[in-house]
């Protein structure tokens, strides 16, 4: 033990008491300039921006929800090219596949895929190719027996 506290005789405690506060301060410098120029250029954001930002992002989120919708509802709706019963909701890559007379018991003579767009919405590109595949005929009954 005594030897321990005769080593520790020449050792600068002050220093070190020194070098340890000035490492706090420093530290404690740092950080508040961070967060002063951090607040401050947060202050230089322009709020209108982000308001019409998120308007705009309210806007789209609405026209989503309503073509969702509208993709539910649209069997029921005047102007559909089937009655109700005679189609069935898919959904993706496209909404419905309609079976027309199916429900009355009549003949079933043209099979319908139907999508269903709202507002200015387009055709995907996905749409857009099953589109072109019904209209060149390269569609198929397949009959799957596991």
């Amino acid at each position: 033990m005594t030897e321990f506290l005769v080593r520790l005789s020449g050792f600068d405690f002050a220093a070190v008491a020194l070098f340890v506060s000035v490492m706090a301060l420093t530290l404690c410098a740092a950080c508040f300039a961070a967060f002063f120029f951090g607040v401050r250029r947060g202050k230089k954001m322009n709020y209108a921006d982000i308001a019409g930002e998120r308007r705009d992002a309210v806007k789209k989120s609405r026209a989503i929800i309503g073509g969702q919708v509208a993709e539910q509802v649209a069997a029921f709706l005047p102007g559909f090219p089937c009655n109700p019963g005679d189609v069935r909701f898919v959904g993706k890559p496209v909404d419905f596949v309609g079976f027309p007379g199916a429900s009355d018991g009549k003949p079933i003579e043209e099979v319908l895929i139907i999508e269903v767009k709202t507002g200015k919405s387009q055709l995907t590109q996905r749409e857009k190719e099953i589109r072109a595949a019904v209209e060149s005929g390269r569609v198929r009954y397949v009959v799957y027996r596991p």
